[in-house]
């Protein structure tokens, strides 16, 4: 039971994206990441709480119109922090640019 959002709009969406990430903390709380778009893929994700893995020094803003955040709520996997770390999402590949959570 995970938080996925994902928002397009006309101006950067990255604030937009990490207060939906707060409102669905609940969804979640091994981990948090988000990624946003605007011609570069800008991404930060780690374990813990959206507070936590996002402050002022840890990429609130980054640009793009176009993004998507998850919480996760750990269900397969260890628990541990690296396990934590590399189940974070989201996910993304380059060729062809594809990003997903779930």
């Amino acid at each position: 039971m995970c938080g996925v959002v994902g928002i397009i709009g006309n101006k950067p969406v990255s604030r937009l994206i990490y207060h939906a990430l707060i409102s669905l903390q609940h969804r979640g709380q091994s981990s948090a990441g988000k990624l946003t778009y605007d011609g570069n893929v800008h991404m930060h994700k780690d374990y813990g709480l959206v507070r936590d893995v996002f402050n002022e020094e840890r990429k609130i803003d980054t640009p793009g119109n176009i993004g998507i955040g998850h919480t996760r709520y750990s269900t397969a996997g260890m628990d541990d922090i690296e396990s934590l770390k590399r189940n974070a999402q989201p996910e993304y590949v380059i060729n062809p640019f594809l990003a997903a959570a779930h």
